[in-house]
């Protein structure tokens, strides 16, 4: 049994004006390798990725965000149990908030857990293998889910524009 990563990266990036998705996977994916993930799917979208990771393409990624992820789950080994979702917009992911909320899901169970800072749901975000067939096109924000707080490992980060990358990134 293994636990899997599906990186959402399928948007199309209008706010920051390139697609963003090229400049920030590189540290995402590194952040996850750096975690016990045992596997790793990107959803691209709008836009072609290029990436040592699995990359599946979702067709109907203007849907929202669930149909993003839902390609993802699509692509998992069948030996996945679950899998931690996050955004390839994330580019501050701690490697230790995947493995906390993978702890917290295999001591408490559960099949929606995630991260919290300052009590806030945000990612990284593990969905059961049984919670995989009735994921919405809206995807899983409006769902009830355990979070794990993660504030001492600080938050993952949201760039939409320009001015929000790290500096980094710039």
């Amino acid at each position: 049994m293994s636990i899997a990563a599906v990186v959402l990266a399928a948007g199309e990036a209008s706010r920051f004006g390139t697609p963003k998705q090229r400049l920030l996977l590189p540290e995402v994916l590194e952040r996850l390798t750096q975690s016990s993930v045992d596997e790793i799917v990107v959803v691209a979208g709008a836009h072609t990725l290029e990436t040592p990771a699995t990359v599946v393409t979702c067709a109907g990624w203007k849907r929202g965000p669930g149909a993003s992820l839902t390609a993802g789950l699509e692509e998992l080994s069948a030996g996945a149990e679950a899998a931690v979702v996050v955004l390839a917009d994330g580019p501050d992911l701690a490697p230790g908030a995947v493995d906390r909320i993978i702890a917290s899901w295999r001591a408490d169970g559960g099949t929606l857990v995630a991260a919290s800072y300052d009590g806030v749901r945000g990612h990284p975000l593990l969905v059961g293998r049984e919670e995989w067939d009735s994921i919405p096109d809206a995807g899983l924000r409006d769902l009830d889910v355990r979070l794990v707080p993660c504030d001492d490992l600080g938050s993952p980060g949201d760039v939409d524009t320009p001015a929000d990358l790290p500096e980094r990134l710039r």
